[in-house]
């Protein structure tokens, strides 16, 4: 980063805990990385709906204990219209303003997506709801390797354009090692005629393993050559964060390179990576972090 260019504007993913442990696991990292000023918090939601509940609680808490701007996942998957509608209203009763609007999963075990009967099919339908409800800041998924079940690259990005033409704010795209696929795709987005900011959604790889599982579930590549830096590495933690830290720094630094100024970061409720590139990009807390 040059030293007259500002630093770049982040924002950062959690999910919901499970159990007591992991709350405090999660809510030490967010208090770590809120002095980083994020434009906003995600919280994920459970492909069956099955977090509705802790999704909710957790942006409430976010909202109300730190000075941080929490955006809920929703989705499309397993509600009416009606109940869909009705969360999102909620949510602008309590203050809420983003949402990051998704047309969800299938539910564990089911073969595919099926939509509710009395649901929204896709994600543009529920970006279009969303803005007949209220004005939200809504951020839609993108998928610069294409989306597993979409019938072509070309299709999935006319899905992307609908979203955008139903109101979205912003495109965060699913994670991707390889820098060079997420320049292509923003340059096929920019033809397409999309004019949205397409945020780069970055995955610091904690443990290999779990990493390529997520990669295969989404259709993301894992380079050949990325797997060879962590072969051998499944009981060093120590060396597996330090290869981690230095390939993510990489792929930032690349991406600030060719103009890319905001970044979203899977954090796997976990600080410690997401703080050290976020340090590497130039970002330092900010007198307006989270109160304990």
């Amino acid at each position: 980063m040059t030293a007259d260019r500002s630093p770049p504007i982040v924002s950062f993913e959690f999910f919901p805990p499970a159990d007591a442990a992991m709350e405090a696991t999660l809510w030490q990292s967010v208090l770590r990385l809120a002095p980083l000023a994020p434009r906003f918090v995600s919280v994920t939601y459970g492909a069956d709906g099955s977090t509705r509940d802790r999704t909710h609680q957790l942006v409430k808490r976010v909202q109300q204990e730190t000075s941080l701007t929490g955006a809920p996942h929703l989705t499309c998957v397993g509600a009416s219209r009606g109940e869909v509608l009705d969360i999102a209203r909620k949510y602008w009763d309590e203050g809420i303003r983003h949402i990051v609007a998704l047309r969800g999963d299938a539910p564990q075990g089911a073969a595919q997506y099926v939509p509710h009967p009395d649901g929204y099919a896709y994600g543009a339908d529920l970006v279009a709801g969303l803005r007949k409800i209220a004005d939200f800041d809504i951020s839609v998924a993108a998928y610069p390797e294409t989306h597993p079940e979409a019938t072509s690259a070309e299709d999935d990005l006319l899905n992307l354009r609908r979203k955008v033409d139903a109101g979205a704010t912003r495109a965060i795209t699913q994670f991707f090692f390889d820098t060079d696929d997420y320049l292509r795709f923003r340059d096929r987005c920019v033809a397409a005629g999309i004019t949205v900011s397409i945020v780069p959604g970055i995955l610091p790889i904690g443990r290999f393993a779990q990493v390529q599982r997520f990669a295969a579930r989404c259709g993301a590549r894992v380079p050949a050559a990325l797997a060879e830096r962590f072969a051998g590495l499944d009981d060093d933690l120590e060396t597996r964060r330090l290869i981690a830290a230095n390939f993510a720094i990489e792929q930032v630094s690349r991406l600030r390179r060719h103009g890319v100024d905001e970044f979203h970061f899977y954090t796997l409720n976990r600080a410690e990576l997401t703080y050290a590139i976020c340090h590497a990009l130039g970002l330092r807390p900010q007198l307006q972090g989270a109160s304990a």
